[in-house]
């Protein structure tokens, strides 16, 4: 019995580093030796055992984990039946959406068939006992549980691709959305300011990108062109529903993404139907999948040098700002115009766009109702939840007009206490942020503070409007900066409480702030979103004095 189980493991670890020839071959051999556990423990000497004191439990799990097996094979199986069109579809091009799109559509059913058998099958084994005094058994069912997770978490991205693409890229009627490049060394809270834009086209089997241009290419004005409540008017002004600036310090897109739409439809007339933001970052991802790119002047933009030739470097060799963004609309054009041509690997193709997804480096819009509400469900929509439950965010704006964000560490350690009777837990959230400019001359438009006209700081130091997203319904006991107590702002935001200050940093600085908060007990599981800037967060979870009860699933999604 064990070897079989462990044979159908190492299978479908096979099966993960396979080819689509390779992975058949694992598949079907995972699954036989699946058939051939679950076959051993349905007979009627196994039921006795389930029913024998002391190895009950241990017999009752191992038979539960033998069914699993054998159902999670079965499932997979139909899925790759399912799928085989597109596994097997080589060199991928823009020439063959439509194709691929077609054939993602009708694999819709059966991704939601797998995906309710493995829900039902994880519902069982979850309800197999934990606690058989057996520890191999114990460990083999957590795993289980754990890897079903991992592999529902892939099936339901699957399931949403293939409800969203299709319709949103055009297979059904042309679609025009418009997309934002975000500079992310000056913060905003869906990422960076936005220093280019151009439209996306998609419909009849194509994708293209049309009317590039930098973001004084879009008129502000002082008529404010959408409205997201008072909340939202009180907490970033007037202008961030009229420029295009200052539309995007909210952590929650939908909000920027309605705005930018609203400001073009006020400029052109014409109504889009969603919008999507990207910056250099995720630049730099799909260059891993096309390859090299030559710009007309035949320097060459990699996936290694894109971040810093167009948030660093551009900064030095271009003075005139006009310049510097006619090179930054080259860059974006070259590599747009690049992936109509470039041919596609599959298998690569997947890990980069989760990749994308899950560090928010892309994030899209849409005005269609029932696909913005598919889309709010996933790291895709770049929404900030409303929902209760541990929460932890981190937001960085820059409030110096300075370009030093690229240089920005940020560090966040966020401790969940036991949950008390009463009700409430006491949660902790430390978070450093250091300016890591380097000790060299960098260009004045990198360094100048347009908050500086009263006073002349140190050149290479930075202002930020600095927000902690604390969960739903938590109350602030107290705050430190830099081991003091100190004064801080209390707004709400998609019923989080936020709480924020203007901090300034020397060069080479690091500030630290540190919450202690009283917020709902809850067992659902912690979210930490991660604002996408150019160095990756560090973030750290802690568990101190215990833990709530483990969530329900539904909770935990």
């Amino acid at each position: 019995m064990r070897d079989h189980l462990q044979a159908t493991r190492d299978a479908l670890v096979r099966l993960r580093a396979s080819d689509p020839a390779g992975a058949a071959v694992a598949l079907a051999d995972a699954r036989r030796r699946a058939e051939e556990a679950r076959r051993l423990t349905s007979g009627l000497d196994w039921s006795l055992l389930t029913h024998t004191p002391v190895v009950g439990e241990g017999a009752t799990t191992v038979r539960g984990l033998a069914e699993t097996a054998a159902e999670l094979t079965s499932a997979l199986t139909d899925l790759q039946q399912a799928g085989a069109g597109l596994i097997q579809t080589r060199g991928l091009s823009m020439e063959s959406v439509g194709t691929l799109l077609a054939k993602l559509e009708s694999a819709a059913p059966a991704l939601q068939a797998a995906s309710d058998r493995i829900d039902r099958t994880r519902s069982r084994l979850a309800a197999t006992p934990g606690g058989t005094g057996v520890a191999t058994i114990d460990q083999a069912r957590a795993t289980a549980l754990e890897e079903i997770d991992q592999l529902s978490g892939w099936l339901g991205a699957a399931e949403d691709a293939a409800a969203l693409l299709p319709p949103m890229l055009g297979h059904h009627g042309p679609r025009r959305y418009f997309l934002a490049f975000q500079t992310n060394a000056e913060a905003r809270g869906t990422g960076g300011l936005v220093g280019a834009f151009g439209i996306l086209k998609a419909g009849h089997g194509r994708i293209g990108i049309e009317r590039l241009s930098a973001n004084n290419g879009l008129e502000s004005g002082a008529a404010q062109v959408a409205d997201h409540g008072p909340a939202f008017s009180s907490r970033y002004g007037p202008g961030a529903l009229s420029a295009l600036s200052v539309s995007n310090l909210s952590p929650h897109f939908p909000y920027a993404a309605e705005t930018w739409t609203a400001l073009w439809r006020r400029q052109t007339g014409r109504q889009l139907d969603g919008a999507i933001a990207t910056d250099p970052v995720g630049l730099s991802y799909l260059l891993k999948l096309i390859g090299p790119v030559k710009l007309p002047t035949g320097e060459t933009v990699t996936a290694e040098n894109v971040v810093s030739l167009t948030e660093r470097q551009a900064y030095s060799r271009f003075t005139d700002p006009r310049e510097r963004k006619a090179f930054l609309i080259t860059v974006a054009r070259a590599v747009s115009e690049s992936m109509t041509r470039a041919r596609l690997d599959p298998t690569a193709l997947l890990p980069t766009l989760s990749k994308l997804v899950n560090e928010r480096r892309v994030q899209v819009w849409s005005r269609r109702d029932a696909e913005q509400q598919r889309l709010a469900t996933t790291p895709l929509g770049g929404v900030l939840p409303e929902k209760p439950g541990p929460f932890a965010g981190l937001v960085i704006n820059n409030s110096a007009g300075t370009k030093l964000d690229y240089y920005l560490n940020r560090s966040l350690h966020y401790e969940l206490g036991s949950c008390r009777g009463d009700g409430q837990r006491l949660t902790r959230a430390r978070i450093q942020l250091a300016n890591d400019v380097p000790r060299v001359q960098l260009p004045s438009y990198v360094t100048d503070r347009l908050d500086a006209w009263k006073r002349r700081p140190a050149v290479g130091s930075n202002q930020a409007w600095v927000s902690f997203y604390a969960a739903v319904g938590a109350e602030l006991q107290s705050v430190r900066i830099d081991g003091k107590p100190a004064p801080i702002i209390k707004e709400v935001e998609r019923s989080h409480p936020v709480y924020s200050t203007v901090l300034n940093f020397a060069p080479r600085r690091t500030r630290t702030l540190e919450f202690v908060m009283l917020e709902p007990a809850s067992a659902a599981l912690p979210v930490i979103p991660v604002q996408p800037l150019v160095r990756p967060q560090q973030t750290r979870l802690g568990l101190y004095g215990g833990a709530c009860a483990p969530a329900d699933r539904d909770t935990e999604r």
